[in-house]
């Protein structure tokens, strides 16, 4: 156990996982003080070999820590890869000299799809307050999306770095203070996908949070309850197995051919449901045991909605 940076006694355990079904694949328990890619490299060539037996085209993502870009032609070899960028003065310098034919706007996907018909926005009551006691508001105005190449100095060859300059205003009030650029840098070595879906599939890595959230607080795979590194190691591996036995639950459903559409949304809620959710709908059911002769019967003691997909799981074993 060490000291973070937050003056906090603890660990930092490194995750890996995989993104579709939200499988832990790697929990590495390290001190507390340790930065987020510290021996990152090692797990990271250890999940490439794991899922490279299974899926034909694999992709790593990362947020800004995990850009180690001495291992980027290695990794180039074997698999597509986005992560973050720091925004450094080079990099800044570049992205000014940019020609402004090179930039576009950049457009985001809808972050869901309406099924029914879009509601009205509530009144946005926090905006008010804001402009009536003259708070400092940085307000986004557009999204403006172009790419250059750019070689690291630890890389023989050189990469995509698609660059996204944020337009915002600073406003106090009513009153517009200035106006203020930031960029954001996303460097890959995939040349297929647009500029606007190398941001989303770099984005999507958001998601992990959740997942993260989920080990923290759901199946408490990140606590600390006994005494040394290595022994809260193997209860945070064997909490965070729970939470995969409960994506395993949902990937298992049979799907019917003359039902596909339907088995496989049930398929999807199992795999995305909280962990504390899916204990109360499938773990905690209440049962009568009894033993007659060489077999044993259980008496469901109470319906529920999801006992058809229950017994679905239980056909198929």
């Amino acid at each position: 156990m060490e000291m973070s940076y937050k003056g906090i006694w603890g660990y930092a355990p490194l995750l890996l996982t995989l993104a579709h079904t939200k499988e832990v694949l790697y929990l590495v328990n390290r001190p507390g003080n340790k930065g987020s890619a510290a021996g990152a490299p090692e797990w990271i060539d250890r999940a490439i070999a794991l899922v490279g037996r299974t899926f034909r085209k694999v992709w790593l993502r990362g947020d800004t820590d995990f850009s180690l870009t001495k291992h980027f032609d290695r990794w180039s070899e074997r698999v597509s890869f986005v992560f973050g960028y720091d925004t450094k003065q080079n990099l800044v310098k570049l992205a000014d000299e940019l020609p402004a034919k090179a930039w576009k706007r950049l457009t985001r996907p809808a972050r869901y799809v309406v099924k029914t018909k879009e509601r009205n926005r509530p009144e946005n009551v926090k905006e008010q307050v804001v402009k009536e006691r003259e708070y400092q508001n940085i307000r986004l105005q557009s999204e403006d999306v172009a790419e250059f190449r750019y070689r690291p100095v630890a890389c023989k060859q050189d990469y995509r770095m698609v660059v996204v300059r944020k337009n915002l205003s600073v406003e106090k009030g009513a009153a517009v203070l200035f106006d203020d650029i930031r960029y954001f840098f996303y460097i890959t070595n995939d040349r297929s996908l647009s500029q606007d879906q190398v941001i989303a599939e770099s984005n999507g890595r958001c998601n992990q949070e959740n997942l993260i959230e989920q080990l923290k607080n759901g199946v408490r795979a990140l606590h600390a309850p006994v005494n040394t590194l290595n022994a809260n190691w193997a209860y945070m591996v064997i909490a965070a197995l729970a939470w995969s036995l409960k994506v395993w639950f949902g990937l298992l459903l049979p799907v019917s051919p003359r039902r596909r559409e339907e088995h496989e949304a049930e398929r999807d809620v199992v795999v995305r449901m909280d962990f504390r959710t899916f204990v109360q709908r499938f773990i905690m059911i209440p049962a009568q045991i009894v033993r007659s002769g060489r077999r044993s019967i259980y008496r469901l003691l109470a319906w529920r909605p999801d006992l058809p997909i229950f017994f679905r799981l239980l056909d198929a074993f």
